[in-house]
């Protein structure tokens, strides 16, 4: 028996497979820039001092959270360990939204007219990572694959 059949068990649906690539697809990148400096990101140290020096989120925390925003989206692009993937990007985002960007409502700043970024998108981010949470990584992934489930 699989010690890992719970966490890989998975539903048999190609849905999953789209969340999982549309969540790689956006969240990679971000984590690119804050863990590795691409994109014109500011690299670990600069992203870390960041969360640290302004939202006052211990180093151990703040690491954890841009380790989670490389790592997750490869996990998910794969579907390997979709379930801790989805969980830790989720939370992730969740407590993004409650520190910094609830103070500005509900929507993003299209027009530049906010202060900052709203929650809408972190709502989506959420949900998606829920939907993956309670379904697995789908018929496309490395968890249907290594669990044996047909």
């Amino acid at each position: 028996m699989n010690p890992f059949s719970g966490i890989l068990s998975t539903r048999r649906s190609i849905g999953p497979f789209f969340l999982r690539l549309g969540l790689a697809v956006v969240f990679f990148p971000h984590g690119a820039q804050n863990v590795l400096g691409w994109f014109g990101g500011k690299g670990l140290a600069g992203a870390t001092g960041f969360l640290h020096g302004s939202l006052h989120i211990p180093v151990v925390l703040a690491q954890a959270a841009l380790w989670t925003e490389l790592l997750a989206p490869l996990a998910l692009l794969v579907g390997l360990f979709t379930r801790p993937a989805a969980f830790a990007l989720g939370m992730t985002m969740a407590v993004a939204a409650v520190l910094v960007h609830l103070r500005y409502g509900l929507f993003m700043n299209w027009y530049g007219t906010q202060a900052g970024e709203g929650v809408e998108f972190h709502i989506l981010a959420v949900a998606g990572c829920l939907c993956l949470l309670f379904t697995g990584g789908g018929s496309f992934s490395l968890d249907h694959r290594i669990s044996g489930e047909i």
